[in-house]
C-alpha cells in the first residue's frame, strides 16, 4: 500500500513541477495525466533502485558540500528517468536544461515529501 501511495505522491509532484516550471514538458501521444503517471512509475523505480547506490558512491562528496550534492544526484535521476521514458516507453518527458531539470527535482523532492507525510507513507510500522 505505501508503495502505491509513494507512487501517488510522485504523480502530484511531477504534475506540480510540470505546472511550475518552464523548461520542463511532456510530449506523447498519450494523455497528459497517463504520461505523468508513467513517467512517476519510472522516477520511482529508478529512485529505489538506483538512488542508493549514487548515493553511496557520491557520499564524501556530499560531506563535503553538506548536503548541496544531494541536489545535482536528484537531477540526475531526474535526467536518468526522462531518457528511460523516452527511449523505452515513448513518453516523450522533455527537460530543456539542466536549470529547469534542478528546480523539478527540488520541487517534486518537496511536494512528495509533504504529500507522503501527509498521507503516512513514510511512517515504519509500528
Amino acid at each position: 500500500m505505501k508503495v502505491i501511495l509513494r507512487w501517488l505522491a510522485t504523480a502530484l509532484a511531477v504534475g506540480v513541477a510540470l505546472w511550475l516550471i518552464p523548461g520542463i514538458e511532456i510530449m506523447s501521444g498519450l494523455e497528459d495525466w497517463v504520461a505523468i503517471a508513467l513517467f512517476a512509475l519510472i522516477l520511482s523505480l529508478i529512485n529505489m533502485s538506483v538512488k542508493p547506490i549514487l548515493q553511496t558512491l557520491s557520499l564524501p562528496i556530499s560531506i563535503l558540500t553538506l548536503g548541496i550534492f544531494y541536489l545535482v544526484v536528484n537531477t540526475f535521476m531526474l535526467y536518468l528517468a526522462s531518457w528511460v521514458a523516452d527511449g523505452i516507453f515513448h513518453v516523450g518527458f522533455i527537460i530543456d536544461d539542466f536549470e529547469s531539470a534542478f528546480f523539478a527535482s527540488i520541487v517534486i523532492s518537496i511536494v512528495a515529501g509533504i504529500v507522503n507525510a501527509i498521507t503516512g507513507a513514510n511512517k515504519d510500522k509500528d
